[in-house]
């Protein structure tokens, strides 16, 4: 894999990352007007729950579902720039233009009753493809393998990042999701603090004295019943107090803190079975299923010892036609209901056939 990184019109960073044996050497330029990259975001401290909540007002006016042949994260061509200057791209990263955190956010902290701060962070969007009409199943293993280490790379550059506390790539599909822009790509928050499902997690395994989704994996392998699929190095599992409809887990046999600790078999490895687990998710109602894929990764500088690296894949979508909605005992008490037991959701995964032959 080649490495190439530049800058935006305003300032921004791209990295392009190829695979394609002789692909171009990227050399375009941005020729768009842009002003400054700015950022305006802000953390605030909850003081009911001690969780920190981001506010980033100017997001308001980013991009939102443009047609196609104005995406900008496709390449760029004559007379119409894009967010990626180059005719062609294998997998390209670049900060993203409307961030929710950012380096060069501005302010000064302010103790109080709802203590603030600058939103000190980085986030990122990652092109997977510069195939429009694709999804993330139908890539090659080679390319899934790629963007594993083009996540490694980013978690690596983040962690040291000034302010960042926690990685977290993800990939958000569909609009029943709410994306809004179609284009094959996933995205990388740096937070400036541990996010509070993490702290949880490294609470609840601290307290058993080590990371518990080792005990849980091995108790997950002895059952069976929730198995979706496995391989040499990873199982994909219903969670047996799954909260989604439809929610696997893919976890590596091997306790490993974050991405950059896999090896190199572990990479390959992961790249098969996820494609053939989204192959069963799109199999399941033979259409795209919505989605979001989440990297569980150890934070950066604390409890790394009890964590364990996982991706959770989950959908809002409860029947073919019918989404699960977060209603009262959801978004008022975080107190899940959900009407699929995961027994039956691994078995109709199990039986779904692999819609893009995994």
């Amino acid at each position: 894999m080649r490495r190439t990184a530049a800058r935006l019109a305003d300032g921004r960073e791209i990295i392009y990352f190829d695979d394609t044996p002789g692909a171009p050497a990227r050399v375009a330029a941005d020729t768009r007007d842009l002003p400054p990259a700015e950022s305006t975001s802000q953390i605030r401290r909850d003081p009911l729950t001690g969780e920190w909540v981001v506010i980033a007002a100017h997001r308001q006016t980013r991009t939102y579902k443009p047609p196609a042949g104005l995406c900008p994260l496709c390449p760029s061509v004559p007379d119409q720039p894009t967010e990626v200057p180059e005719a062609s791209y294998d997998v390209v990263v670049f900060e993203n233009r409307f961030p929710s955190l950012a380096q060069h956010a501005v302010g000064e902290f302010e103790p109080g009753l709802v203590p603030r701060a600058p939103g000190v962070g980085r986030c990122e969007v990652v092109c997977f493809t510069d195939d429009h009409n694709v999804s993330f199943g139908q890539l090659s293993p080679a390319r899934v393998r790629t963007i594993v280490d083009v996540w490694a790379d980013r978690t690596a550059a983040l962690s040291a990042l000034p302010g960042v506390e926690q990685v977290f790539p993800f990939e958000n599909r569909g609009d029943e999701i709410g994306v809004t822009l179609s284009h094959p790509h996933g995205q990388i928050y740096g937070y400036p603090f541990v996010t509070p499902r993490t702290e949880k997690m490294l609470a609840v395994a601290q307290a058993r004295g080590g990371p518990i989704l080792g005990d849980v994996l091995a108790h997950e392998q002895a059952d069976g019943s929730r198995i979706v699929a496995s391989s040499e190095h990873w199982t994909a599992y219903v969670p047996a107090a799954a909260r989604w409809p439809i929610e696997v887990y893919l976890v590596p046999h091997r306790h490993v803190p974050d991405l950059p600790a896999l090896t190199s078999a572990e990479r390959d490895d992961f790249a098969s079975l996820y494609l053939t687990v989204l192959g069963k998710l799109d199999g399941l109602y033979d259409r795209e299923l919505p989605y979001i894929a989440a990297w569980h990764q150890a934070p950066v500088s604390v409890g790394r010892e009890f964590a364990w690296l996982h991706l959770e894949v989950f959908s809002t979508l409860r029947t073919a036609d019918k989404l699960k909605y977060l209603a009262g005992s959801e978004s008022g008490m975080a107190v899940w209901i959900n009407d699929v037991t995961p027994e039956d959701q691994a078995a109709r995964l199990r039986a779904a056939p692999t819609r893009y032959g995994g």
